[in-house]
C-alpha cells in the first residue's frame, strides 16, 4: 500500500503497468515512510546511548544488572534521544538544507511533513517519560525529560547559532545517558555518575571539532559559528589536544570505583588517543595536509574501549582500588 507522494513537483514519470494502468508515481510504502520517521531520530547518534548507558548500569550495581531493567532503560532512553533529535531536525531544517552533510535528512527532502515531525518528536518525549516512569523509576524519567528540554531550549535554540562554545556546553545533553543509567539502578545520582558525565563532556569537543574541521565550509555556509569556522585550524587543533588531555585524566577519576583492569585500559586507550590528537596538531602546525576525520572515527573507538572496559571490570567484580581523591 502506498502512502506519501515523495516525488511531488519533481516532474517524474512512471512506466505503464502491464494491465495498461499507470501506477501512482513516486508513492512510498509504509516501510519507507516509517524509515523516514526513524531517520528523524538520528539512530547513529543514539549509538552513544548504547555504548555508555549499559556500562554505567554495570558500574552502578558493580555487577550485571537485571536484563529487563537494562532493556526498559534503553527503550526509554532511546525514545528520549529520538525525541530530542527529531525536534532538533524541525528547528534546524533551514541549516540542514544548506549543508551537504545533512541535506538528505527527511525534512529537507520533504519525505516527512514538518507538522508530522513535530508531533513525532513530542510523542516520543511523552512516551519516554511513561516508559521510564512505569518500568524503571521516577528519577530516570525526570532526567530524560530534562535532557530533551536542555538539548532543545539551551543547545539548539540558544547556543548553536550564537557561540563557538556551542558543543562544549550544549554537549552536556549527550552526557546524560550515563546519569540516567546510574539512576535506573540506584534511584540516586552519586559521584561516579558525575565522573562518567565528565568523561563524555570533555570527549565531545575533540570529537565534534574534528568533524567540524572536515565540514568547515558547510557550517560557515549555514551560519553556524563552530570553532573551526571562527578560529584558525591551528587553534582548533590545540584546543582538541587540551580537551583530550583533560578527558584522559578525567577517566582516571573512576579508579576508586573500579579495579586495575579498567584503569589499565583507560591509560592505554588514553595514550593511544593522545598520540593521534598530537599528530593532528603537529600536521596542522607544520602546514601539512591533515585528516581530522581520522581522529573523529578514533574518538568513537576510544569511547567504546573505555566504557566496555568499565562494563567488563564491573561484571567481573574485581576488588576496587578505592584510591582517595
Amino acid at each position: 500500500m502506498s502512502l506519501v507522494n515523495a516525488a511531488h513537483g519533481r516532474g517524474e514519470t512512471s512506466a505503464v503497468h502491464p494491465t495498461g494502468e499507470r501506477p501512482h508515481a513516486g508513492r512510498r510504502t509504509i516501510r519507507q515512510v516509517a524509515g523516514a520517521y526513524a531517520a528523524l531520530a538520528k539512530p547513529r547518534v543514539i549509538e552513544l546511548l548504547l555504548v555508555t548507558t549499559i556500562p554505567a548500569m554495570f558500574l552502578a550495581g558493580r555487577g550485571i544488572p537485571s536484563p529487563w531493567l537494562v532493556l526498559a532503560t534503553l527503550v526509554g532512553g532511546t525514545m528520549a534521544a529520538g525525541s530530542a533529535n527529531a525536534l532538533n531536525c524541525v528547528i534546524d531544517a533551514d541549516i540542514d538544507k544548506v549543508m551537504n552533510r545533512t541535506k538528505r535528512r527527511p525534512l529537507v527532502r520533504d519525505s516527512v511533513p514538518r507538522r508530522g515531525a513535530l508531533i513525532f518528536g513530542l510523542t516520543l518525549g511523552v512516551a519516554s517519560f511513561a516508559v521510564l516512569y512505569f518500568t524503571v523509576n521516577l528519577l530516570s524519567a525526570i532526567l530524560a525529560i530534562a535532557t530533551i528540554l536542555f538539548y532543545i531550549f539551551v543547545y539548539t535554540l540558544v547556543l548553536k547559532r550564537r557561540t563557538s562554545q556551542n558543543v562544549v556546553w550544549g554537549g552536556a545533553a549527550g552526557c546524560m545517558p550515563v546519569v540516567i543509567g546510574w539512576a535506573a539502578v540506584t534511584e540516586t545520582v552519586q559521584w561516579p555518575a558525575f565522573v562518567m558525565f565528565g568523561v563524555i563532556f570533555f570527549w565531545t569537543p575533540p570529537h565534534t571539532w574534528a568533524l567540524a574541521m572536515k565540514y568547515r565550509e558547510d557550517y560557515e555556509r549555514a551560519g553556524v559559528p563552530m570553532l573551526p569556522v571562527v578560529a584558525t585550524a591551528e587553534h582548533v587543533a590545540k584546543q582538541i589536544v587540551i580537551y583530550s588531555w583533560v578527558m584522559v585524566a578525567w577517566t582516571l577519576l573512576l579508579a576508586p570505583a573500579t579495579s586495575w583492569l579498567y584503569t589499565s585500559f583507560a591509560l592505554v586507550a588514553g595514550g593511544w588517543f593522545l598520540f593521534y590528537a598530537h599528530s593532528l596538531y603537529a600536521s596542522v602546525k607544520r602546514g601539512e595536509t591533515y585528516k581530522p576525520m581520522s581522529l573523529f572515527h578514533r574518538s568513537n573507538t576510544y569511547l567504546m574501549i573505555v566504557f566496555v572496559a568499565l562494563a567488563v571490570d564491573s561484571a567481573i567484580g574485581l576488588p576496587v582500588l578505592g584510591l582517595p581523591f
